[in-house]
Parts: C-alpha cells; structure tokens; sequence
C-alpha cells in the first residue's frame, strides 16, 4: 500500500534546502530539522528521512539510492513473472509429456 503525499516535490526540496543551508546555525542536524520542520508544516522526523534520502542520492551519506532501490524493486518484479512462467512451463511439459506416454501405451 503506497501512501500519500501530503507535500509536493517543490516542497520537499525546498524544505532539504532549507535544512542545508542553515544546518551550520544549529549545534546539530537534528536541532535544525526541529527548528525548520514546523514551518513547513510535518514532523521533524519526516523532514529528516527527506534530508537522509537526498544526501545518500547525492552520495553524502552511506545508503542505497532511490535510483538503486527502484531497479532493485523492479528487477525482483522480473524474477517473479519469469518465476511463474517458468513454472506454468514446467507444469505445461509435464502435461504433455504425459499425454504422450498414454499417447504411446495405447497404440
């Protein structure tokens, strides 16, 4: 179940900026996020996953890219369609296999 998205992309990068921008007048990330998220309007734990998300796709942080982990999701989608089809053909081959042996045991 995918959820909502309250905040817009615009938005978003608006608050991230922010949050780079003035990162050096507070003593930490946190107390920045704390400071900048209710003017946005969402919780600083929200604007903090943002700011996360962005530096490991800017290569700052440590992480797999949103690029990465949508590849990932995608190619694991691939492997479970082949999966099935694979077993469909299996299924398929055994069917007839079969129906060759009684095909052959008849005559």
């Amino acid at each position: 179940m995918k959820k909502s998205n309250k905040f817009s992309p615009e938005v978003r990068e608006r608050a991230v900026r922010m949050v780079q921008e003035h990162r050096g007048e507070y003593p930490s990330l946190w107390a920045a996020v704390e400071s900048i998220a209710p003017k946005i309007g969402c919780v600083p734990q929200t604007l903090l996953e943002w700011v996360k998300r962005v530096e490991v796709d800017t290569g700052v942080r440590d992480g797999v890219t949103t690029a990465e982990a949508q590849r990932v999701k995608e190619l694991e989608r691939e492997v479970k369609e082949l999966r099935r089809a694979n077993e469909i053909l299996k299924l398929a081959s055994a069917f007839f296999a079969q129906a060759e042996l009684d095909r052959r045991l008849k005559s």
